[in-house]
């Protein structure tokens, strides 16, 4: 479920007994944006935006259990998401069945359901381009007979499961679910069938589950909002009581440092009708994961938790600084320098600047060497010119900008322009123009605009290999 399907309530749920867990519906396009980055201090692999959010993040201990729920329209988009989380997850799961606004916009979730060829063009090539299962989740159309027909078609692709949640996508939990149409289709498909749906009507305790599995002739069961009320639905014992489970989700929360709004959000859902409360008051005043903590007595729970990633956190800060120290070459010439695009004319670099000096002096062109620092994932780049190499000591939040930097502490060693602003007239800027005034004239002439490679290098050899090696540890 949106906000909720996030890593403290999976393990959760794993602990208490639940066999798979999904994540929350992520959109591919934003997916694609992601970096795959390794926490050291988490002890988690995060896919992280642009804008340093994590948009997922798994650990080692639900990687046999997690799929990784998708909202796509795209069948290329959603394989290279799909190839991107594929060696940290169980399986991949397409939604078609959210009818909410932000999937149905994009042609994603309920939307699908109208779009048969669609459907099957990214189940197949899924299913065909990646090792790990793939399954889908759907709801049902409006004729018992065109649902059958569309999941017996999804059967073809080679998917390994469907779940089915029992309401048309119209149908919100208030109405009843349609047990006898995912009984219908258990009965007409041989792949296993997930039942979903049954929370508002069925699913109150655990051996509420075998009911309405048996109801639906199902394979399996999924459940959602009886989940997020209370993740001890899972547990064939009997439900735990709501303060203990609260307890156990904060601490899965701090230790892999939620962000306190989402862990907010996930407790409202347990409190339900005990958020007018004093424990519920005191959450909803809560602006910070230790005032979290704070509400449900478990302050001291909180301050060894932090300390002991802040002192994890220092000691591989130290384990990073011996590693810097060993890449102190001294035979490297070193600057504390930035580059700074505003103080550059358009599309002209310091790289391009290094590039064609050294064509100029008949040097070999200049080679980048780039590493990652894991624990803050900044960039430091080497360059090597004539033998000779360069780097700054101010480490970088990008590759390009790292490899920028070093050519600057390179030319500005050289006692060569690098191309300022504030260096008055750009030779550059002037080759450039010459050539462009050389491809109107060809125009003009009708003759043949293709440049010659060597040519066109002048201008697009800021290109360099983007496989960045993590610094060794």
């Amino acid at each position: 479920m949106v906000r909720v399907g996030t890593l403290p309530m999976r393990l959760l749920a794993l602990d208490y007994g639940a066999d798979i867990v999904y994540c929350e519906e992520l959109i591919d396009i934003k997916m694609l944006q992601c970096k795959r980055v390794i926490n050291e201090v988490l002890e988690t692999v995060d896919f992280v935006a642009p804008n340093e959010r994590v948009v997922f993040r798994t650990c080692e201990k639900e990687r046999h259990h997690v799929v990784f729920q998708m909202g796509s329209a795209d069948a290329e988009r959603a394989l290279a998401v799909a190839k991107l989380v594929e060696s940290d997850v169980a399986g991949i799961d397409i939604n078609m069945g959210c009818p909410k606004e932000y999937s149905t916009k994009g042609g994603m979730g309920a939307a699908l359901l109208s779009d048969p060829d669609k459907i099957e063009s990214i189940l197949t090539t899924l299913v065909k381009g990646i090792c790990k299962p793939v399954t889908c989740k759907i709801r049902i159309l409006p004729s018992v007979e065109d649902t059958v027909n569309l999941v017996k078609r999804i059967e073809k692709t080679g998917i390994a499961a469907i779940a089915v949640h029992g309401r048309k996508k119209e149908e919100r939990p208030q109405h009843p679910v349609h047990c006898d149409v995912i009984k219908a289709i258990s009965e007409a498909v041989s792949i296993p069938v997930i039942a979903n749906g049954g929370s508002h009507d069925f699913i109150k305790e655990y051996t509420d589950i075998e009911t309405f599995q048996k109801a639906t002739a199902a394979s399996s069961v999924m459940i959602a909002r009886a989940a997020m009320w209370n993740p001890s639905i899972f547990r064939k014992e009997g439900l735990f009581p709501l303060k203990e489970v609260m307890q156990d989700y904060i601490k899965y929360a701090v230790r892999y440092d939620n962000h306190y709004t989402n862990t907010k959000y996930c407790l409202c859902q347990m409190l339900r009708e005990q958020l007018e409360t004093t424990q519920g008051k005191k959450l909803h005043a809560a602006q910070s994961t230790q005032e979290i903590c704070e509400a449900f007595e478990m302050a001291d729970f909180y301050e060894e938790t932090t300390a002991i990633f802040e002192a994890k956190k220092t000691s591989l800060e130290t384990e990073t600084q011996d590693e810097d120290d060993q890449m102190e070459d001294p035979d490297v010439i070193k600057m504390a320098v930035r580059f700074d695009k505003r103080e550059y004319p358009p599309q002209i670099t310091p790289k391009m600047y290094l590039l064609e000096w050294c064509r100029k002096e008949k040097h070999p062109q200049p080679v980048y060497e780039t590493v990652q620092r894991p624990l803050d994932r900044l960039f430091c780049s080497v360059v090597t010119v004539a033998e000779q190499k360069y780097r700054s000591t101010l480490w970088d939040k990008s590759k390009k900008l790292a490899e920028q930097a070093a050519a600057i502490v390179c030319l500005r060693t050289l006692g060569v322009p690098e191309g300022k602003l504030c260096e008055g007239e750009n030779h550059l800027i002037n080759k450039r123009k010459r050539e462009d005034r050389e491809c109107l004239n060809n125009r003009d002439h009708g003759e043949d605009l293709s440049e010659p490679s060597h040519k066109k290098a002048n201008f697009i050899a800021e290109t360099s290999d983007m496989n960045v090696p993590k610094m060794p540890r």
